[in-house]
């Protein structure tokens, strides 16, 4: 007999599922990895020209758009309906709002703590959807509010840690390094990432809940990218009219296009064949541990300050966080789908009658 985990091929062997998903896995690595890379060239040219954020986001916003919109057509095939493209622009507002406050948070922060906040906002994208629905568990929703509300706040007292850890125990020797420690940030300066990555969890939501099939989901993601880069046309203008004697976007291919082709277009359709095939979300500790070894390298390659020790007790808190936060979900849906399948069989004894003997 073929055991449960092993998936027959055409020729009538069994390999495991796991050999299957294997290239699978190899892709989101790679992708999640060709992201953050674009995430510290980005800083890295934000940091060194003192370029506009609103101009460079907007700039890459543009051509994005253009890719999603030639690559997914959604004038095309079975129309959408208003109730699905409606909250699809509005979400498109979200997302403008979204990349201007995490490009913000990257020019100040750096990319080590804008990628860990986009985690903590998932923490609370899945707390909206524990909350969400019926009013069964209450003591346990009471619980988790009462946990969790922690869990921002030590959050930045590990970030806290982590920066003073950047002024004593350097990750690269060299003293001339190209990228100097950030210092220590307070909490003010925390709050710019933290927001972003709320927003960034919010515009999630509101994608999954909209789109109901893979394909529709990225028709309408089409139209959100759209609608965002047409939401942040006037705040670009109004930045090179207000900043016309400071603002400078000197022309950088690298940064600009691996940020449009790896940080807005791949990463998307990454993220969808991880959630469609490995059921692996965002908001998962096995997301996290690959961002984590990706930060890693980029944290290396580019030769930054860095505590090993500070962002593994960052991680470490984000992972049990999501970790928390998803198990009390699988138990919020277990329990209404034990719900419902109770009451169908209630109401089908019900609307049985008894067969004459």
């Amino acid at each position: 007999m073929m055991s449960p985990n092993q998936i027959p091929d055409n020729r009538g062997s069994s390999r495991p599922a796991t050999f299957r998903q294997t290239p699978l896995q190899v892709i989101h690595i790679i992708g999640n990895l060709m992201r953050i890379w674009s995430v510290y060239s980005m800083y890295r040219y934000l940091s060194e020209t003192g370029a506009s954020v609103v101009l460079f986001i907007f700039s890459c916003l543009v051509p994005a758009s253009i890719l999603f919109l030639l690559l997914q057509k959604p004038w095309k095939g079975r129309p959408l309906s208003n109730t699905q493209v409606v909250p699809s622009v509005i979400n498109g507002g979200i997302t403008a709002l979204y990349f201007i406050l995490w490009g913000k948070g990257l020019k100040s922060c750096g990319p080590l703590r804008v990628i860990l906040a986009e985690y903590s906002g998932a923490v609370l994208g899945v707390l909206s959807g524990v909350l969400y629905g019926r009013r069964g568990n209450v003591w346990k929703k009471v619980l988790f509010l009462q946990t969790h509300p922690a869990l921002p706040m030590t959050l930045v007292a590990s970030w806290q840690f982590h920066s003073e850890l950047n002024s004593k125990i350097p990750f690269s020797d060299s003293q001339d390094a190209e990228v100097q420690s950030e210092g220590v940030l307070g909490v003010k300066e925390m709050l710019i990432p933290i927001f972003a990555g709320i927003l960034s969890a919010l515009r999630r939501v509101i994608a999954r809940r909209v789109s109901l099939k893979n394909q529709l989901k990225r028709r309408l993601n089409a139209i959100t990218i759209a609608s965002a880069a047409c939401f942040l046309f006037p705040v670009a203008m109004w930045d090179m009219i207000i900043g016309s004697t400071s603002v400078k976007l000197p022309f950088s291919a690298w940064a600009f296009s691996s940020f449009i082709l790896f940080g807005i277009t791949l990463i998307f359709y990454v993220d969808s064949i991880a959630e469609e095939r490995l059921h692996m979300v965002f908001s998962s500790p096995r997301h996290l541990m690959v961002a984590g070894g990706c930060i890693i390298v980029m944290e290396i390659v580019y030769k930054m300050d860095f505590s090993l020790l500070g962002f593994l007790l960052c991680a470490g808190i984000l992972s049990f966080g999501i970790h928390e936060a998803t198990s009390l979900d699988r138990v919020r849906k277990d329990s209404l789908q034990s719900s419902d399948i109770t009451n169908g069989v209630y109401e089908d004894r019900i609307q049985m009658s008894p067969l004459p003997t």
